[in-house]
């Protein structure tokens, strides 16, 4: 079947699915494989569970007029949303980054949905999947998309270019994230810079850090609209006045006070910032959504527990931003105490990025550090207010609820760790 009759009967779903447990009456169902399912296998189910069509790619599969025989389904997905994209000629922002992208993500979308209807990434589907699935939520109605990008290789985030084809971009920053798959720093900006490629390349718009010199010399050649402190040569000025521990900006002799903790989140909230300015949103709009957007999914989440006070960041973690989050945390006032998980995805630079971070808590003002994970079991320290743990059941194990009392507690690790379990035990 051609892409365009497939969307024509698309239009005539409500939406998609890949998953009969969250399939919903009239929905068009993609028959996606995985490593340890065949999708293929719940096509009927999702027809007799409501949904219009079932999108298939093996023969045996195809049982009814409403089941749609194609040569490769996820494929079939992403070229669908693709034309989509060019049917409703939606303006797309895309957005990239070794750290904060969700975050900036859901700052954007507060922004500019004080006068655009929006459609954004949810959660952080920013994969070859969760991309085209962001583009087939948009409808009609969406005045603006917001399309979050996420890679751990080079070329994938110019694939997910060539699916979204972004009127708009930016990358967040260049951090120690995914190591493993890129090949180190280099590789990282190397990988992340395939936004700037893609946008110069089709002549569309930078948005551009101009405290960022490797975004600069990245950027070179394309159409940018600068953003960056006084200090800097920006188009939109935007200065950081701290974070102690909620981050304080300055926008047009406004200051916007907001709830986001750590100087590595004013990068992300001037992104917004700057990006509201361009679409025309009125300042005072601007202030009022950044000041009400409120953290959430262990991303530096401040929880009151008790006599405690937790900021929850344990989403996920890489050497920058674990590094970000500590010399923040050494600097906020009280009785101090880091749990700290394992990173993932860091390869052969485990070892090396492990011990760097351990030594890095360990000479800061910190009470009490609590490493936890296979990596950080094996770091070298001596020091009597550093405990190491093999594992979380270790950490359980040995956990003594009384000396966390009247603390301010940083919980942060990869997301493979799961450190928010730490909040069952306090």
């Amino acid at each position: 079947m051609e892409i365009a009759e497939l969307h024509r009967l698309y239009l005539d779903c409500n939406s998609v699915c890949t998953d009969t447990r969250k399939l919903e009456n009239g929905n068009m169902f993609f028959a996606l494989k995985g490593e340890n399912f065949n999708g293929n296998t719940y096509a009927e189910q999702a027809l007799e569970k409501g949904a219009k069509y079932a999108v298939v790619d093996e023969k045996a599969y195809e049982t009814s007029d409403k089941t749609i025989l194609v040569d490769d389904v996820l494929k079939t997905l992403q070229k669908l949303a693709t034309y989509h994209r060019n049917y409703l000629k939606v303006p797309i922002i895309a957005l990239t980054g070794s750290n904060g992208k969700t975050t900036t993500k859901e700052l954007i979308n507060a922004v500019l949905s004080q006068n655009y209807k929006t459609t954004a990434t949810l959660g952080n589907l920013n994969n070859h999947i969760g991309v085209p699935l962001t583009l087939l939520s948009m409808t009609s109605e969406t005045e603006i998309g917001i399309v979050e990008m996420g890679a751990n290789h080079q070329k994938e985030i110019e694939f997910l270019c060539n699916i979204a084809y972004p009127d708009y971009g930016l990358i967040t920053n260049y951090g120690k994230a995914h190591l493993e798959g890129f090949g180190g720093i280099e590789g990282v900006i190397k990988g992340k810079s395939e936004m700037f490629s893609h946008l110069v390349e089709h002549d569309k718009t930078i948005f551009l850090n101009s405290n960022d010199p490797i975004q600069i010399e990245k950027s070179k050649g394309g159409k940018t609209v600068t953003f960056g402190n006084s200090e800097s040569q920006s188009e939109i000025v935007i200065d950081f006045l701290g974070a102690q521990p909620f981050v304080v900006s300055k926008y047009k002799d406004t200051n916007i006070n907001s709830q986001l903790i750590g100087d590595y989140n004013f990068t992300n909230i001037a992104i917004a910032i700057a990006i509201g300015d361009f679409f025309k949103v009125d300042s005072a709009k601007i202030k009022s959504a950044i000041e009400c957007y409120i953290p959430s999914n262990n991303r530096s989440q401040i929880i009151e527990k008790g006599t405690n006070k937790i900021i929850l960041d344990a989403y996920n973690a890489n050497p920058t931003s674990m590094r970000a989050a500590l010399l923040n945390f050494e600097k906020q006032e009280g009785r101090k105490m880091a749990i700290l998980g394992d990173m993932f995805e860091l390869g052969e630079d485990a070892e090396y990025e492990h011990q760097t971070i351990a030594e890095l808590a360990n000479s800061m003002a910190i009470d009490n550090i609590f490493l936890v994970g296979e990596n950080f079991s094996q770091s070298e320290i001596n020091s009597e207010k550093t405990s190491q743990f093999k594992s979380f059941e270790d950490f359980k194990e040995a956990f003594n609820d009384s000396i966390f009392g009247d603390s301010l507690i940083l919980i942060k690790g990869s997301r493979g760790m799961a450190l928010e379990r730490v909040l069952e035990l306090l």
